[in-house]
């Protein structure tokens, strides 16, 4: 049975799911673009991208095609929900700590964190955390390689988890923070190669498994934690 649109505003709307027997809002945002696009936020919001002319019908029947996949990716953040309850355990740059009511900081085996705006603390943390792993680390390679780079930026791109510009400035999302060691070293070579090859052909990929002979291991452990992009 194919879920049927109640209703569908301009900006916001609420679908049906049969597979979970729920209702689900969505968020519609139209761009000049002929493609329609579809998300699930780790809150479980349905966001549609859809194009600026697109008539209700086309918007709805596409919201209903997709039903069976907001299910899966509604219960793909449910397994990876973040937990910020006290008591809760986290693991920020390769330590475990568990979270207790205070003042954002990280103490000990500790992560403290206020009892209200506790994401948004956690961001200012992650940064820190992030800052400070990522310098040690690009440092790290740059004494052993002789790499050289820029500067270093922390951002909150979801879209890459590092990125290196023509003029060697090196960014890298706030939630490598969360990554476990071996990740974070292979992001670290990763950009930092970069700034001798811009591209990813041969030679770049010679100089990445020069610096980390089992780099290929590593990406794919990545590709595991792709849902803390999803994250705050």
């Amino acid at each position: 049975m194919a879920a049927k649109v109640l209703s569908c505003g301009k900006k916001h709307g609420i679908i049906p799911l049969v597979e979970e027997q729920c209702a689900v809002r969505y968020r519609l945002i139209r761009k000049p673009k002929k493609t329609f696009t579809l998300r699930v936020t780790p809150a479980g919001e349905v966001v549609v991208t859809a194009p600026v002319r697109a008539a209700k019908e086309e918007i709805e029947a596409f919201i209903a095609r997709s039903e069976r996949w907001i299910a899966s990716r509604r219960a793909y953040w449910r397994r990876h929900a973040l937990d910020l309850a006290d008591g809760a355990v986290i693991c920020i740059c390769g330590r475990q700590y568990t979270i207790t009511a205070g003042r954002a900081a990280l103490k000990g085996k500790r992560l403290y964190l206020p009892r209200e705006g506790r994401e948004d603390a956690l961001k200012e943390v992650l940064r820190r955390a992030a800052r400070m792993r990522m310098y040690e680390l690009l440092q790290t390679l740059c004494a052993q390689w002789g790499f050289a780079y820029s500067s270093l930026r922390i951002t909150s791109a979801r879209s890459r988890w590092g990125s290196c510009s023509a003029k060697g400035s090196i960014a890298f999302s706030f939630r490598t923070a969360l990554l476990p060691d071996g990740c974070a070293m292979y992001l670290a070579a990763h950009e930092l190669c970069h700034t001798r090859h811009m591209d990813h052909g041969p030679q770049f990929w010679r100089e990445v498994e020069t610096i980390l002979p089992d780099y290929r291991t590593i990406r794919k452990e990545l590709r595991k934690y792709a849902y803390l992009m999803g994250y705050l």
